[in-house]
């Protein structure tokens, strides 16, 4: 074979087979090498020259290292969110370099100085081997940049004042990842003995433009002004307050029984079909939104306290259910001639989840708030929100760890059982709990895996399918038996929200998620029944536009899977809305929705032909396409509309239609 000729358009060139060797200002390469395109083409492969020109490769790694490494080390510059990298050639070689960049984590698992230094902060980028051996030869090409000895700046004191506003965008903006003790679970952990050794400057840095794997560009994206990340980054090299807790009693004296039981209508007094109202939560504004999805008109605007994180409908849909980042669950009564709260109660400082009894006899009887902080969970009267019970969920995790932190994730009602199950975050562990019983127990709790955050039913409401962020798994577990059925790898950091379910022409039946750390649709098999072949596997991967993506819908009467992609650094990428096309078994298309904030969340009308879609700002705007064409058919604005986020359609809700 003769030595192909390198083109001009070449940007990597990759020895196979032989160790690569850098030295001065060539690349020695003894056997045979590809030669790729700065999009991975490859241009042509032949035997080896003894020496090949390092500056292509040099040049070609200096962009990957300002795409992909520069948000976290610099040359020369002084330690960022990691290690300067002058002179990093000098103590490690190529081989080793490479090694580590492709995949920190498997090589600490199988080399000793790797293992020594690994920390789970430098994750894998997702280069293939030649980019790594460009970037490796720009590391080379700078070697001669001296090494900065500075430390890292620490933090300045703060006032009593700015540290209560530190500590408030902390639990409204960073707790929900990073844990209240700071001790991280879908993020990493960043207690002061880690966020020092980044220092005020690299802090800085992560909070304006964010990490690869779903740390939001706070700054970017014009949510922190420079004022507050200045503070943030000072604020987290701090110790953490010492967190209040949160009794029976203290979250009586919170309960406000606005319109007794009584005094409601026993029939609807609207003439709305109520059952297709969708709520929107306005973020930011402590507000959601009813809206009437026949007539696309807003109904009412209701004020629930900060940061709503989900709605949830009661068993026969007549309450809006919201609970939100202040712990405070609001019952909203939707057959009023205008939808307005009629009792609301305090039974956590952060929440994240809450829903109904749902089971046969017990229809809106009870309700369950989970709490993020403190570690626990409190039920209350289904009808007027009475406090009954607190109950502590702190425990050991499933490998028999203390923990001082334990965070109630997804919790969903079954349908089959007078039960709800609950993902236990730092623990580790699926709990049941039956509310068939007095007290409201605990009555199994189902080892899974680390950290388990969001999640919901298969199509057939047996199998709770859930996320294990730290593990990139999906959990699977058998309500019916309360036993643990299945670990599934999908990709990394999976975030399926509530899933997505509908039948696959080739694998029947799947359960599907996208991933908050890369790209990627998965399919997993959910048919043990009549497809035991493919039950709880991974079926199909779809590579999606982006680095990440939040949310994922469908409808059993849409031939689509919609995706937002809101975590890409790249603005047109925020802007976008992907659909996959359940008949052809592919990505259909990728296309604008806005042109300013990131498009989040999807959300049906009752019918299935209406897709909802957030524009996230405090210009927001919902989007409204006719599902079967993929057009939009009207898109509504207003100053009410302040970050819209996620949209929760009153009988698709209660139905647990995903």
């Amino acid at each position: 074979m003769s030595t192909p000729t390198i083109p001009r358009a070449a940007v990597a060139v990759l020895a196979v087979g032989a160790a690569i060797a850098i030295a001065g200002c060539t690349q020695v390469l003894p056997e045979r090498v590809i030669v790729m395109s700065e999009s991975g083409e490859i241009l042509a492969e032949g035997e080896a020259p003894a020496e090949l020109p390092l500056d292509e490769m040099a040049a070609a790694g200096e962009v990957t290292f300002e795409e992909k490494c520069a948000v976290c080390h610099t040359i020369g510059e002084g330690p960022l969110v990691g290690p300067d990298l002058a002179g990093v050639t000098e103590t490690r070689d190529a081989d080793w370099l490479v090694e580590w960049i492709l995949d920190p984590e498997a090589f600490a698992a199988e080399d000793a100085d790797a293992a020594e230094i690994y920390t789970g902060a430098m994750t894998s980028q997702d280069l293939a081997p030649p980019q790594a051996a460009q970037v490796v030869a720009y590391l080379e090409s700078t070697s001669d940049v001296e090494v900065s000895t500075e430390a890292p700046d620490g933090p300045r004191q703060l006032s009593p004042a700015e540290f209560e506003e530190a500590s408030d965008v902390y639990f409204n903006r960073c707790a929900g990842c990073h844990g209240t003790l700071r001790v991280g679970a879908t993020g990493p952990n960043i207690e002061p003995e880690r966020t020092r050794e980044i220092g005020t400057t690299g802090l800085q840095t992560i909070l304006t433009n964010g990490l690869p794997g779903g740390m939001p560009a706070w700054g970017e994206a014009g949510i922190l002004t420079a004022e507050e990340i200045e503070l943030m980054a000072n604020f987290v090299q701090l110790e953490p307050p010492t967190p209040p807790s949160l009794d029976l009693a203290e979250i009586t004296e919170s309960w406000n029984l606005i319109v007794p039981v009584a005094d409601r209508p026993t029939e609807p007094q609207t003439t709305r079909d109520w059952e297709n109202y969708t709520g929107i939560i306005l973020r930011d504004a402590g507000q959601v939104a009813i809206m009437d999805s026949d007539a696309h008109e807003k109904v009412a605007i209701i004020d629930t306290g900060f940061a709503v994180h989900i709605l949830r409908s009661s068993a026969t849909g007549r309450y809006f259910i919201a609970v939100g980042r202040d712990g405070r669950v609001t019952m909203i009564d939707l057959w009023t001639e205008v939808p307005k709260i009629v009792a609301q109660v305090q039974g956590c400082f952060d929440a994240r989840s809450v829903d109904g009894s749902k089971f046969e006899g017990y229809e809106d009887q009870f309700i369950i708030e989970g709490c993020y902080w403190p570690p626990q969970y409190v039920v209350f009267d289904g009808q007027t929100l009475e406090p009954l019970v607190v109950h502590d969920v702190l425990s050991n995790d499933i490998n028999g760890d203390e923990l001082d932190e334990v965070r109630v994730a997804a919790i969903v009602a079954s349908h089959f059982d007078p039960v709800w199950v609950m993902g236990l975050k730092e623990s580790g562990y699926v709990a049941i709990v039956d509310y068939s019983q007095p007290d409201f127990p605990m009555v199994k709790k189902i080892a899974a895996d680390l950290f388990l955050h969001d999640g919901g039913w298969d199509h057939t409401g047996r199998y709770f399918i859930t996320a294990a962020n730290a593990q990139n798994k999906l959990m699977v577990v058998d309500v019916k038996t309360q036993e643990l059925v299945a670990g599934i790898e999908t990709g990394e950091v999976p975030h399926p929200g509530r899933g997505a379910n509908w039948i696959d022409p080739e694998f029947g039946w799947v359960y599907a998620t996208t991933h908050i750390g890369e790209g990627k649709l998965s399919l997993i098999g959910a048919d043990p029944e009549g497809n035991p072949e493919h039950a709880w596997k991974v079926v199909r991967e779809v590579e999606i536009p982006g680095t990440g993506s939040l949310f994922l819908k469908t409808h059993p009467n849409s031939p689509w899977v919609w995706m937002d992609t809101p975590l890409s650094n790249v603005v047109e990428e925020s802007h976008q809305a992907c659909v996959y096309s359940k008949e052809k078994m592919e990505l259909e298309s990728c296309f604008p929705v806005a042109d300013h904030g990131r498009v989040v969340h999807f959300e049906y009308d009752r019918a299935g032909d209406e897709v909802w879609v957030s524009v996230w700002d405090p210009e927001g705007e919902i989007v409204i396409y006719d599902d079967a064409t993929l057009v939009e058919k009207l898109r509504i604005a207003g100053p009410w509309l302040v970050t819209p986020t996620g949209k929760f359609n009153v009988y698709n809700t209660a139905n647990d239609i995903y």
